[in-house]
């Protein structure tokens, strides 16, 4: 007993030495901050195009080929249909033009008759119409490392076409300020396309296509701080009958004056490639 009673004081003292020794560390030097993981920079190719667009079938093959080449997390495209040759729908045809698509063609024209297709990368500079470029300027960025990234997790009632998006930035450098956005698109549309050889193709399958901003033409202010995440969610009440949801994506990015911070896309229905993710 006496024995058992020298090893108790022992472990007592010991432990109010460390008790001690721990009080004595500055609150600052308990913690030792790990920087977030560097994340790889998407682009966001933004193609300005149109049905009556002769020409646009082969900007599309190259972006096509261009993310066969760095793969589609990596290279997100989305056919934005507008200006002169773009195509309004109506009972008896199937038109890809958007009046919010319009709005982007003249902010990217800024006044002049801006040629068709043409394509913007990461928002870093001004559109490029030589498509015979387009995939050096893809080159130039897709090597940069990001500030953040960027996390969708759609929610999708078939029965009442209801979409629940909700999109999350996570930064790993430094505070980031800009804008969010946040746009619908569709695969796989089959409707009229101008060929370059002049003939109007009937059954031309367009990819990528620009449907809907969900949250504004240019999006909505956001500010993300390193090692936290900031999570906004939308609703989209009931996606039109004429859209396919099977290939229906949400593409989010944030951006601001320096470019794209980063870019992602997400099937608003759960496809088995994804599961397998």
């Amino acid at each position: 007993m006496k024995l058992k009673n020298i090893f108790l004081g022992v472990a007592t003292a010991a432990m109010a030495m460390a008790a001690a020794s721990c009080s004595n560390i500055d609150e600052g030097d308990r913690l030792i901050y790990v920087k977030p993981a560097e994340v790889g920079r998407a682009v966001l190719i933004e193609d300005l195009t149109g049905q009556r667009c002769s020409n646009c079938p082969d900007g599309n093959d190259i972006i096509t080929d261009i993310i066969k080449t760095y793969g589609e997390d990596n290279v997100i495209a989305v056919g934005i249909h507008c200006g002169p040759l773009g195509l309004p729908g109506n009972s008896k045809r199937v038109g890809l033009k958007t009046d919010t698509g319009d709005e982007y063609y003249k902010y990217w024209a800024n006044g002049t008759n801006l040629g068709q297709p043409s394509a913007i990368f990461n928002r870093k500079k001004g559109p490029s119409d030589n498509f015979n470029n387009w995939a050096a300027e893809v080159g130039l960025i897709i090597s940069e490392k990001a500030n953040l990234s960027v996390n969708i997790a759609n929610a999708y009632d078939a029965k009442t076409r209801k979409l629940t998006t909700k999109v999350g930035a996570f930064g790993v450098n430094g505070t980031v300020s800009g804008k969010l956005q946040v746009w619908i698109v569709e695969d796989g549309i089959k409707a009229m396309q101008l060929m370059p050889d002049g003939s109007a193709n009937q059954e031309y399958i367009h990819n990528h296509v620009f449907r809907a901003a969900v949250n504004g033409t240019w999006g909505e202010e956001v500010t993300v701080k390193e090692g936290e995440t900031t999570t906004k969610q939308y609703s989209y009440e009931h996606l039109p009958e004429t859209w396919n949801a099977e290939n229906i994506s949400v593409v989010a990015f944030v951006y601001n004056d320096n470019g794209v911070e980063n870019v992602a896309k997400k099937h608003i229905v759960e496809h088995e490639e994804e599961t397998e993710k």
